[in-house]
């Protein structure tokens, strides 16, 4: 369903009056309480999620036990079931400020005494949560709220509530895929073994890195080589690129984005503590009596959460990489094919030619499939048949094939269409574009972001984002759109992808690919 279309209606005693948030599996709608005459923020599962039973069950009990968590910076949540209909949502406090990533966006990297505070306050949300044996998985700046306060930043750490039990090591509807974004991922969530409370400062760090340098620790121009630099190589180090910051800062960070969780802090609160006093020249290991003071508690991986282990020794600040050669080779290929299962290619790609009739050339990744509909468009996916039937009935189309494989093959439900259209005006604003793409493109189209300015192919165009979806049945397929101003006819390029599935660098890489023949 079209997120928007829900505005104005009231689910399970909410009345919806505005979107304030999108993920890839649910949309964050601005509410009010029609009982208690209070504002929330309701967020509205997928609807196809709400079809797996035993997904519908564990997120009502976890998105509970996280309500039943009373901290400061762990975002209050009043409610967590399933409506008449069937549709999983959760009412929580809605919060009138940025997340951290628009801090990002607007002003680039942070004053340094800014990050502590932030830091401090997401690194006790963290360590409370794991106190609970819940998990987060995914700490990263969208997911941390800021509130503006006379005295300072108020943190809420969001997003509690799917899946994230210590338990839940295997996934959301257990089909093995991941739960977390790649550039905040740690190398066990990567390697999928049995994770901790560390996974969680290991997202952090990255955060704060971020947040401080104003790029990410690793930085790559595709996913297999970013997982494979989370699970393989050192960051920059942070002084070289913040040079205000002393050397004492690296040897924090590469402790806590140690590739092994054994290397890491004991505790996200101990990590940001011996950053602040990196940071400010003070020593924060304590000696007593020859040994080191532990001021928290070391996690374990086993039954019963973190214990005490007092006067254990700490580990190198460097970490190194355990495990002989046929270890790494073994995750390197895990790597390799992971990475190309979730994004239907690596960097084998070739070339299509164009047509007469659609002249738009352009690479894709090896093993997609490239079709050309009579002389309307060309769809190039892993999956071409069936995308190629969608795409040929805007008005009537039947998603019922491609919703099947958003929901069990999501790797799959990616790929690229691209048309000529003489309607279609780069320069008409994200309205006009919107208006123009809902008479092409089938089910409901949203246009989500702002348009961006591009040149494709050497003409003047424009990028924007957006999302196709199923009115009959809720399914969703979310886009990265180019419209293009060519002199004989306007042309459209459209990457799309299952629900939060989009790959930046699959984008960029299809968008400079383009070239236009002559007809």
């Amino acid at each position: 369903m079209n997120e928007r279309s829900l505005i104005g209606r009231e689910i399970a005693g909410y009345h919806v009056e505005d979107v304030i948030g999108k993920g890839g599996m649910a949309v964050v709608y601005l509410a009010v309480d029609s009982r208690l005459g209070r504002r929330v923020a309701l967020k509205v599962l997928n609807p196809l999620l709400g079809e797996d039973d035993r997904f519908r069950q564990r997120f009502i009990l976890e998105s509970r036990t996280v309500a039943g968590i009373d901290h400061p910076n762990i975002i209050p949540i009043y409610e967590a079931d399933a409506a008449d209909d069937g549709t999983l949502y959760i009412a929580m406090r809605y919060v009138d400020g940025p997340d951290l990533r628009r801090l990002f966006y607007d002003r680039g990297p942070l004053p340094i005494s800014q990050v502590n505070r932030i830091a401090a306050q997401v690194a006790a949300a963290l360590d409370t949560s794991h106190a609970h044996d819940l998990i987060h998985r995914d700490v990263k700046p969208a997911n941390i709220l800021i509130a503006g306060h006379a005295e300072g930043e108020h943190v809420y750490l969001t997003d509690f509530g799917i899946t994230k039990h210590r338990t839940s090591i295997s996934g959301l509807t257990q089909t093995d895929q991941f739960i977390g974004t790649p550039r905040y991922m740690s190398p066990e969530q990567i390697n999928k073994e049995v994770i901790d409370g560390r996974c969680d400062q290991y997202g952090l760090a990255c955060v704060v890195y971020e947040a401080l340098a104003g790029r990410l620790p690793f930085q790559r121009d595709n996913e297999i080589a970013l997982l494979w630099a989370h699970l393989a190589e050192p960051p920059t180090p942070l002084s070289s690129l913040r040079p205000e910051l002393p050397a004492e800062v690296d040897g924090v960070m590469m402790r806590a984005l140690a590739k092994s969780p054994e290397q890491r802090y004991g505790s996200c609160t101990e990590f940001v503590a011996e950053l602040r006093d990196a940071i400010s020249g003070q020593s924060y290991r304590l000696q007593e009596g020859g040994g080191t003071h532990q001021l928290s508690r070391p996690y374990q991986t086993g039954e019963g959460g973190p214990l005490t282990r007092p006067g254990a020794a700490r580990p190198r600040r460097r970490g190194v990489i355990a495990g002989a050669g046929a270890a790494i080779a073994l995750i390197v290929a895990l790597v390799t094919v992971l990475a190309l299962i979730l994004r239907g290619g690596g960097d084998a790609w070739e070339p299509y030619r164009g047509s007469a009739a659609v002249p738009v050339a352009f690479e894709h990744p090896e093993g997609w499939t490239a079709l050309q509909h009579a002389d309307a468009f060309t769809v190039a996916a892993p999956r071409a048949e069936e995308f190629r039937a969608l795409f040929s009935t805007p008005v009537t189309a039947d998603w019922a094939a491609v919703n099947e494989i958003i929901k069990t093959e999501p790797e799959e439900a990616t790929g690229v269409y691209t048309q000529t259209l003489d309607t279609l005006d780069p320069r008409g604003g994200a309205q006009q574009l919107q208006e123009t793409l809902q008479s092409s493109l089938p089910g409901t189209v949203s246009v989500f972001s702002q348009v961006v300015q591009v040149s494709v192919a050497g003409q003047p165009g424009v990028r924007l984002e957006g999302s196709i979806a199923d009115p009959q049945r809720g399914g969703q397929l979310d886009f990265v759109g180019y419209a293009v101003e060519r002199p004989e006819e306007p042309a459209l390029m459209i990457y799309f992808c299952a629900p939060g599935g989009c790959d930046d660098s699959v984008a960029n890489r299809l968008v400079r690919s383009v070239s236009f023949p002559s007809k």
